[in-house]
């Protein structure tokens, strides 16, 4: 599995995306409160640029004459034609099961700056300081 580093924890806050190409594919990377998802920048119904659409929440099943709302932040909507998918899985709202978009692996790796976890006593050591943890993507 090939990694790419696709940007800071600081450049992708919380609420905030990133849309990066990685051999050749449209991914937008999200931080949905300070967990990284990541998703193919296509949606399948039309091919439109999914990841360029709004980031809101959904309304859950509940008695008549009940609003709940809740998963703000977690639900991606194409600014297409308004289909939703699930930041956290790729899976359509509306059909689950069979409507999905392409997901990957993000970590967060640290970044310049961190010490090794095993120094070597023979070897000259001075302080450092961590300037930013990377965001990984993994395909």
């Amino acid at each position: 599995m090939a990694k790419y580093v696709v940007g800071t924890v600081t450049e992708i806050p919380p609420g905030q995306r990133k849309i990066v190409e990685v051999e050749g594919i449209s991914i937008g990377v999200f931080n949905v409160r300070g967990a990284y998802y990541a998703l193919r920048n296509r949606c399948p119904h039309q091919g439109g640029p999914l990841c360029l659409g709004s980031v809101k929440g959904t309304a859950l099943p509940s008695a008549p004459g009940e609003y709940l709302w809740a998963r703000e932040g977690e639900i991606l909507r194409c600014p297409w034609h308004g289909w939703e998918f699930d930041l956290l899985t790729g899976r359509s709202l509306c059909n689950p099961h069979k409507v999905h978009v392409r997901a990957y692996e993000v970590s967060v790796e640290p970044g310049a700056g961190h010490p090794a976890e095993e120094e070597d006593p023979s070897v000259d050591t001075f302080p450092v300081t961590v300037e930013a943890d990377r965001v990984v993507l993994h395909l």
